[in-house]
């Protein structure tokens, strides 16, 4: 009769289930039903994929963790599946609330559905899923406050993990009755309020973490009972008051994380009592003062160990030498004292140490050449003394900051081995001596400061082989000889500075190759002869200073000087121009023919054949300066040669797309079509021929002289050049370099192309975009905003380098004042703000799985970036970061030690 029953059941589970999947399955997308391709037949215990059953009676378990799975839970009956006790669907693109339904699974025991794009608020429904002891919800984008109903149900909780989900409100009362808690997960939301003053069972939880959130007040005594607490993370809050001593009682904490708060007083003795396991000490960015007692530094577990940015006084505690397993070590910003030439010893796995801003002194010692893994080094601004230690030259080290000390004797020449070095700053020293010639060497080298610091002889050629760096200051020697022209090669430079030195010569005219120089500081030296006109090109120029020098002639009528104050230009001996303060060159000739682009952009909009003036100017200045250079022979570019005959260049492209024939089309915008064009010399172009049809018409003019606009103003390595454009009645087109690599939308829907793009090029695409955009943002004269940044508006040359194109859209900004725009672009890119009142269009960043997950440094690199995208996606426009702390964040960032921890 048992087996009866039994097979009855079994029946009319599948018989109800069964159908339920199935149409759920039948609304996912094509790719996530051929996925599930094994869900066929009336039985589901009968080898579905993701399908387990109890002895084959009924479906107890849904797993699909990682499944690709792409539409909603709208369409999933729950009510068919009521044997259900486990359901993952993590790590998927599913979309939509949360259904209501769940709350009927009354045998449930796991539900993940974290790793998802839902929305909306939690169900209060959920609440009455009373077995369940694993509930994950985190990496969504669920809104409003934790429900009640979820609190005072599930009294049997074993696991609560709502990480990331953007949460507003305080955390509910109702927290206090879970029974059998033993992690609460909370952190990375925008919860607000005081800490309670229960969550949980003290008995029974394990692992409290309330990080990167809002809330205030202090942290409560009663943590102190929490006899089997083993992580405790309550950085990145806004908490005030003391550290409790009571928290020394807790004996089994293996990670206390209570950094950037607002903490007052001193450190707690009684916390020398934590156990001799403890992992994660992080204290920094508080306004924590008095001494750090010896012994909670004695922990030879001790992985982390953060107190910077506080008011620490007194020496470093010597017990830190015992701590060999160190990872992270941060005591900058305090106000240390006493000599550490000998207070630190060997860790082995030590990656980053910060000792800058204190008041310590003694020597640089050798042993921190002997930390094999250490890759960060910085003890700027304090009193060290001796020589740098030529044994870091046999390190790993990728930053070096000893600036702001009174080091002595010469650089080491064996710095120039270390090939992974991205910063090095020595200035503000009491050096001697040149600068090595090794430095040609640092090919990853990004930043390299040396000013003040009392060296002599020339700059060296070599450091010209530097290709990456972006800032170069070294201002404030006795640096004599001229600038080297392989400086010139620098194309990633922002600053340069080589003030006060004794430099002489003239100013190389390929300066104007600078094209993403901010920064230019000359004065104070010998330097003679006239500003090139190439100085017309430096189009990223910020700030400028050539002042007590010794040139003369005219100064460049450009938008850099005509804003610069007079002292950043005085005592030379005979500048003159159109500037207030110097006296005017009369030279007719030089202000016709700088007034003639002006007559060309007013000109340009009716005639269509002064397209190949704006052409030919640009491309004649490419071709006289690569004819410095020696070259094979080729065939030189049609726009160079043909100079300012535009009917000649028309005809010829118009001719190369044989009259915009289709089947030279290789994509297709908002405003118009793109065709690839092959010049006669084999020159290939991209020509975007915008639409002529009347009623859009004034559209399509506005989104054709944006883009001029726009790309006339900005010189960037990610994007995309304007070589010429075309106004007339019968064509209106663009002339642009030739991107071969497709674009991103194109890519990542070629399964191939996708797995080419591996995460090293991603990265690297990413930086490439962020900086561009960084440029636009900040460095443009005139503010733009791309406003449609799509899939489809990014290109790929060969090299998978990354270039912003299709400006159609793109908006100017006046500076200091309020700006005002009407929706434009492609909705599931736009600003969070605009698409989720204009429709409910969610976006989520997941990792692709096409790729293997990256391991290690690039692991780290990849959440970091993560990271970076969800700060961009808080809905409050003033919560995210500009896209210069992006830029920045992307190109200076030292990746996290791994285990989990946080500082």
């Amino acid at each position: 009769m048992l087996l009866l029953t039994s097979a009855a059941t079994h029946e009319i589970g599948n018989t109800m289930s069964a159908p339920a999947l199935k149409n759920w399955k039948s609304t996912l997308d094509d790719q996530t039903r051929k996925l599930l391709s094994s869900w066929v037949g009336p039985d589901p215990c009968n080898n579905w994929v993701g399908i387990d059953c109890n002895n084959k009676t009924a479906i107890i378990s849904i797993n699909l963790d990682r499944f690709h799975l792409r539409g909603t839970l709208d369409h999933l009956n729950f009510s068919s599946l009521t044997s259900l006790q486990s359901l993952n669907l993590s790590t998927n693109q599913l979309i939509g609330q949360i259904p209501l339904e769940l709350g009927k699974l009354s045998l449930l025991e796991s539900l993940d559905l974290s790793s998802n794009g839902f929305n909306g608020l939690i169900p209060s429904s959920l609440g009455n899923l009373t077995r369940l002891y694993y509930l994950n919800l985190h990496e969504n984008t669920l809104s409003g406050p934790v429900p009640v109903e979820l609190g005072e149900g599930p009294t049997g909780l074993l696991e609560l993990r709502l990480s990331a989900n953007h949460l507003t409100g305080s955390i509910p009362t109702s927290f206090e009755n879970f029974t059998r808690l033993e992690r609460l997960h909370l952190h990375n939301n925008e919860l607000t309020g005081s800490i309670l003053s229960k969550l949980g069972n003290p008995e029974t939880l394990l692992d409290l973490r309330l990080y990167y959130n809002r809330l205030t007040g202090s942290i409560p005594i009663s943590l102190g009972n929490y006899s089997k607490l083993e992580s405790l993370y309550l950085h990145q809050n806004q908490l005030s008051g003391s550290i409790p001593p009571v928290l020394g009682q807790l004996k089994t904490l293996l990670d206390l994380a209570l950094s950037v708060n607002n903490l007052t007083g001193s450190f707690p003795e009684e916390l020398n009592n934590l156990t001799e396991k403890l992992e994660t000490l992080s204290l920094g960015s508080n306004k924590l003062s008095g001494r750090l007692p010896g012994r909670v530094c004695d922990r030879r577990s001790l992985l982390i160990f953060s107190a910077n940015n506080n008011s620490f006084s007194g020496p470093v505690p010597s017990t830190i030498r015992n701590c060999s397993r160190l990872l992270r070590l941060r005591l900058d910003g305090n106000m240390f004292t006493g000599n550490i030439s000998d207070a630190f010893g060997v860790y082995n796995d030590l990656e980053y140490v910060d000792l800058s801003h204190n008041d310590l002194y003694g020597h640089v010692s050798n042993n921190w050449a002997r930390c094999r893994s250490l890759i960060a080094i910085k003890m700027s601004n304090n009193n060290l003394s001796g020589t740098i230690p030529d044994n870091l030259g046999d390190s790993w080290l990728q930053e070096i900051d000893l600036s702001s000390n009174l080091l002595t004797g010469g650089i080491p020449r064996s710095l120039g081995r270390l090939t992974s070095l991205i910063y090095l700053f020595l200035d503000d020293n009491r050096l001697r001596g040149s600068i090595p010639r090794e430095f040609g060497k640092l090919l990853n080298l990004g930043s390299l400061n040396l000013a003040k610091s009392g060296l002599t002889g020339a700059i060296p050629s070599e450091v010209g082989e530097c290709l990456r760096l972006r800032i170069l200051n070294l201002s404030g020697n006795d640096l004599r000889d001229t600038i080297p022209i392989e400086l010139m090669r620098l194309m990633e430079l922002e600053v340069l500075d080589l003030a006060d030195n004794g430099l002489i010569g003239g100013l190389p005219r390929q300066f104007g190759g600078l094209k993403r120089l901010e920064t230019l500081n000359l004065s104070h030296n010998n330097l003679t002869g006239s500003i090139p006109s190439t100085f017309i090109d430096l189009s990223s120029l910020v700030t400028i200073d050539i002042s007590y020098n010794q040139l003369e002639g005219r100064v460049p009528d450009i938008h850099i000087f005509q804003q610069a104050p007079f002292e950043a230009i005085e005592n030379n001996k005979g500048l003159c121009g159109n500037i207030t303060g110097l006296n005017d060159c009369l030279l007719k000739q030089n202000h016709h023919k700088n007034t003639r682009p002006l007559i060309i952009l007013i000109i340009v909009p009716t005639l269509c054949f002064l397209f190949l003036a704006v052409a030919g100017i640009l491309f004649f200045r490419l071709s006289k300066e690569k004819r410095n250079e020696p070259q094979e022979s080729v065939n030189p570019s049609p726009f160079a040669i043909w100079s300012y005959d535009g009917k000649m260049v028309y005809e010829t492209i118009v001719e190369a797309v044989e009259n915009f024939n289709s089947k030279h089309i290789i994509g297709f915008g908002g405003c118009g079509t793109v065709y690839r064009a092959e010049l006669p010399t084999g020159e290939l172009v991209a020509v975007k021929k915008f639409n002529m049809q009347e009623d859009d018409e004034l559209l399509d003019v506005k989104s054709f002289k944006n883009e001029i606009h726009a790309l006339t103003e900005t010189r960037h390595l990610n994007i995309v050049k304007l070589y010429g454009f075309c106004s007339h009645p019968r064509h209106m087109f663009l002339v642009y370099e030739f991107i071969d690599g497709g674009s991103l939308r194109t890519v990542l829907n070629d399964v191939e192309k996708a797995k080419e793009f591996d995460w090293c090029k991603r990265v690297n695409a990413i930086k490439g975009i962020a900086d561009a955009l960084s440029y636009m943002h900040h460095d443009c004269l005139q503010p733009i905003v791309h406003r449609d940044l799509s899939s489809g508006n990014i290109l790929f040359d060969s090299e998978y380098i990354a270039h912003l194109s299709d400006f159609g859209t793109a908006k100017f900004m006046n500076v200091g004042s309020s700006n005002w725009t009407s929706f434009a672009g492609t909705y599931g890119y736009s600003a969070p703000e605009l698409a989720s009142s204009v429709e409910e269009l969610a976006t989520k960043v997941v990792l692709d799985q096409r790729l293997m997950p990256p391991t290690g440094q690039l692991e780290e690199l990849v959440n970091r970036i993560l990271e970076l995208a969800f700060a961009c996606l808080t809905t409050n426009p003033r919560s995210r970061p500009s896209m210069r702390q992006v830029s920045i964040e992307l190109s200076t960032h030292i990746p996290f030690p791994t285990h989990g921890r946080h500082q």
